[in-house]
């Protein structure tokens, strides 16, 4: 049993720990609702400022379409590289997997590069491709290594119950395993939306047209050419942050669950 010196040294690392994270929060909505240094504008009108001068609606919706069109196919992608890399048996099956692993093991950094000839090799540069695909690539490899953990855990006895009821392995896949992996499902899809939304190399590198910039590489921009005023950066901070938080915020709870089934697998 807990003692009460003992939860009482919990809550103060605790609160200590919340301070050191909600800091820079509160910091940055501070500057963003406080006084423009240019002057005129001050509170919720710093954020209507931003947003026409830093024209982030159409940054917003071009990180909308790249975060949806990569979360879909590499989610999609992910569960299915998992299942069969782990409930299924085949020749090269662990060589394979850890070729998947180069993946995680490799920082996007390494690859930018060389990635940016192969697809002007293939006249995908400044393109809506060129942002999504690479970006599906990075995820799967994260994404099978998470799905086929919870695959190796699932239970056995109710895959077997289904292939002696004659369900084909699709069927064993989408209407037996998928549905009671649906917290371990959100959890990837939270990641790779807030990995996807977040990246900013990778865009940097493939578009040139101001229409396909993403959320991120737009707020750089908007710092260098729009502004030198650190409250309207801080509200175009606060616009680009938000659509991750309140997407954190709507699936915390799947989330917080797939994190806390996944510290018990493999």
């Amino acid at each position: 049993m807990i003692s009460r010196g003992e939860r009482l040294a919990n809550y103060v690392i605790l609160s200590v720990f919340a301070a050191f994270a909600l800091f820079p929060i509160v910091t940055i909505l501070g500057a963003a609702l406080g006084p423009a240094e240019s002057g005129g504008t001050s509170g919720p009108a710093n954020f209507a400022a931003a947003w026409e001068a830093g024209r982030f609606g159409t940054y917003l919706r071009t990180s909308l379409a790249v975060s949806a069109f990569v979360v879909v196919v590499s989610v999609t992608l992910s569960i299915m590289a998992g299942y069969a890399f782990g409930t299924m048996r085949f020749r090269g099956r662990s060589a394979l997997f850890y070729l998947f692993m180069l993946g995680i093991m490799m920082p996007s950094e390494a690859v930018a590069v060389p990635l940016y000839f192969d697809l002007r090799s293939l006249g995908l540069i400044d393109t809506f491709w060129s942002v999504a695909l690479p970006q599906v690539a990075l995820s799967v490899a994260f994404g099978t290594f998470w799905m086929r953990a919870y695959f190796l855990a699932s239970n056995r006895a109710i895959v077997e119950a289904a292939r002696i009821d004659g369900a084909s392995t699709w069927r064993v896949l989408w209407q037996v395993l998928v549905p009671p992996a649906r917290p371990a499902v959100v959890t990837l899809t939270v990641l790779v939306f807030m990995w996807t939304w977040n990246e900013f190399l990778i865009p940097l590198i493939m578009v040139t047209s101001e229409s396909l910039r993403t959320a991120p590489l737009g707020l750089a921009f908007f710092q260098g050419q729009y502004t030198s005023g650190f409250t309207l950066l801080a509200a175009g901070s606060v616009i680009v942050a938000t659509p991750v938080v309140i997407f954190y915020l709507f699936l915390q709870r799947h989330f917080v669950r797939g994190l806390l089934q996944g510290a018990v697998r493999e």
